[in-house]
């Protein structure tokens, strides 16, 4: 009996076990339940508050380039704006010359008017002079006639060509100045702000890093670049730039676009400096060239020597006085053959002599001659017709202007 009661207990007991054990397993479980969610939470705020930081980023990024973007456009249009107003003044200064020129030519044709009036005045003297001769002394008309012609031929000659050479001498001087005030000032030097031709090339970097890397160990390659491009290289505190200095704007040109192509090759030691400035250097001399061609082809002057060709090519690569030397001689060209149409003349050499009117701006070898001269010399060294060389030498007055394409 005894055993029979142990055994229930025995069995009751594990019941019992069983039954708080199932309890407590099943209060752990809720527990860890609840422990994940609350985690869960924690992780979906965490992730909620990352995804709205860089929503957030990328809007200031986006508004930050919509900005630049607005900003780089607005630049723009005030550059528009401003060019359409110095058009829109010089049209209105071209069409003041005009007027003045025709001012010119109408008194030229009332001084003409003038002479031709004077010219009938002496006839008419001449007539009275022979009738008072005749009555005066009863000599035959014929001869009369005669001693007065004789007598007056020398004397109307002298005053006849009197009057004209004053005429012609104030008409010089009048065309002259007029002349010197409309193409000067007007065509050739433009009303601008400046004066002064650029020196210095300044090329951007993205970083001191790469600053670093073009100066090179101990400035190798600063060192290398100088000597194959022929400029200065400054590298100063400015940051994320470098400084290109000279006054032939071909080399600085040079030395840019070197630094552009090892700054993006990345590899960048003497050897790879003075391989990519030879390159550079015949893409230029080749560009030079073919600007020069297309050029003379745009504005339909032919038969130019090749060197006058590369030297106009050059001209994309000065200023003068504030403008691009190419841009002024093609703006020179077409006024000077719109001009020249108008007053008679041949446009074909108004153009040609309006293209290479600064030539001698471009050479660098021979800085003590004006440049005038030195750009009448070179026409003459390569073949150009004399009066085409004379308004090149004579369109600063630097020489006696011999030819009607002078200014």
């Amino acid at each position: 009996m005894e055993i029979v009661i142990g055994i229930v207990g025995l069995l009751i007991g594990a019941v019992v076990a069983w039954y708080v054990t199932g309890l407590m397993a099943n209060s752990r479980a809720k527990k860890i339940v609840s422990d994940a969610e609350k985690e869960a939470e924690v992780i979906k705020k965490n992730k909620l508050l990352e995804a709205k930081e860089e929503v957030l980023s990328m809007k200031a990024e986006a508004e930050k380039q919509i900005s630049s973007r607005t900003s780089k456009i607005q630049s723009t249009e005030n550059r528009l704006k401003q060019r359409e107003m110095q058009i829109n003044q010089k049209q209105e200064e071209l069409n003041k010359k005009s007027n003045e020129l025709d001012e010119v030519k109408a008194n030229l044709e009332s001084q003409r008017t003038a002479l031709e009036k004077r010219n009938q005045e002496l006839d008419k003297l001449h007539k009275q002079s022979l009738e008072k001769l005749e009555t005066i002394s009863g000599l035959s008309a014929q001869e009369a006639k005669e001693q007065l012609v004789e007598s007056l031929k020398d004397e109307a000659k002298t005053s006849a060509q009197s009057y004209i050479n004053e005429i012609v001498e104030e008409a010089k001087m009048t065309a002259n100045k007029e002349a010197k005030r409309i193409v000067i000032q007007t065509i050739q030097r433009v009303a601008t702000e400046t004066s002064i031709e650029n020196a210095v090339t300044v090329f951007h970097i993205e970083s001191d890093e790469v600053k670093g890397r073009i100066i090179g160990r101990e400035g190798r390659n600063i060192r290398a670049l100088e000597a194959a491009t022929g400029v200065e290289i400054i590298v100063d505190d400015t940051p994320e730039a470098i400084v290109l200095s000279a006054f032939d704007p071909v080399r600085r040109e040079i030395a840019r676009l070197s630094l552009h192509q090892l700054v993006a090759d990345g590899r960048i030691h003497p050897a790879r400096i003075e391989e990519v400035v030879a390159k550079v250097t015949k893409q230029i001399e080749e560009e030079i060239v073919e600007t020069g061609k297309r050029t003379a082809i745009d504005l339909g002057i032919h038969g130019l020597h090749p060197e006058l060709i590369r030297l106009i090519g050059k001209m994309k690569y000065r200023s003068s006085y504030g403008q691009n030397l190419l841009q002024h001689s093609r703006e020179t060209a077409n006024l000077c053959a719109i001009m020249a149409a108008e007053l008679g003349l041949n446009p074909k050499k108004a153009k040609r002599a309006g293209l290479l009117h600064d030539i001698g701006k471009v050479p660098d070898d021979e800085p003590e001659l004006p440049h005038a001269i030195l750009g009448m010399k070179l026409a003459e060294k390569y073949k150009e017709k004399p009066d085409i060389c004379n308004a090149i030498g004579a369109h600063h007055d630097e020489v006696e202007m011999t030819s009607l394409l002078a200014p």
